[in-house]
């Protein structure tokens, strides 16, 4: 657990604690679409929407964290490969839990799609 925390402080905990919090919004909402049947195209564009947005904050915080590294490195004269490599591992970090979130939200509506019944089946 402990590991996981550190991830989330290194990735940066602007861009990394709303994604987690998205994280559990996205698995409620799964949970709730499997509950209540009635709601589930609702549920479905929601977490279309929200998924969306945890992918592109991802990137966003990608983007800003490398203009930052960029940055520090255009002002110190030598710079280590090993300083450099880490430096990329920690900024990959945001984009990859955004596309993690992404890929449960995705999961949840492939498989809603799966088990609703279609609309001729309904007016049968």
């Amino acid at each position: 657990m402990s590991v996981f925390l550190d991830r989330l402080n290194d990735g940066g905990p602007f861009f990394m604690y709303p994604l987690l919090i998205i994280l559990i919004l996205v698995l409620i909402l799964i949970v709730k679409g499997f509950l209540k049947k009635e709601s589930q195209e609702k549920t479905i564009n929601l977490l279309k929407s929200i998924t969306l947005f945890a992918l592109v904050w991802g990137f966003l915080g990608h983007i800003i964290g490398m203009v930052g590294a960029f940055d520090a490195i255009e002002s110190m004269d030598n710079v280590s490969s090993s300083t450099m490599a880490s430096g990329i591992k920690i900024s990959l970090l945001v984009p990859t839990f955004g596309s993690f979130v992404f890929l449960v939200g995705r999961l949840g509506i492939i498989v809603f799609t799966w088990i609703s019944p279609t609309k001729k089946q309904e007016n049968a």
